[in-house]
């Protein structure tokens, strides 16, 4: 088997482990950290090794495109976390009001 048969490249910024809902990057951020193989493997116990040696050897046969769509992938999450921060959605809104009600409630009976 080809190393791109163990993945699905979803777009740009998702390649996951074939029939996983694991991306690259979380083995490789592990990887990348100094985890060992087994050591990864604890963490992500649905993966077989052979799964996650494939990952670290597709990163290594292509390692400057793996390291683009990583800094890629980490700008894109940085971008998008600000977003929900300038701009919360309704949901959020709506929790952030609930909290802010029950805090008052509980300095009010102090």
């Amino acid at each position: 088997m080809q190393l791109e048969g163990y993945f699905d490249f979803i777009s740009e910024r998702d390649i996951r482990l074939k029939g996983h809902r694991i991306g690259i990057d979380n083995v490789l951020d592990y990887y990348l950290e100094g985890y060992t193989p087994e050591e990864i493997g604890a963490n992500f116990p649905d993966l077989s090794l052979e799964q996650i040696y494939a990952t670290i050897t597709y990163y290594l046969h292509n390692r400057p495109q793996v390291d683009s769509y990583l800094s890629n992938l980490a700008k894109y999450r940085e971008q998008r976390y600000q977003e929900s921060i300038t701009h919360p959605s309704p949901l959020l809104q709506r929790l952030r009001k609930l909290k802010s009600a029950k805090f008052q409630q509980q300095v009010s009976v102090l």
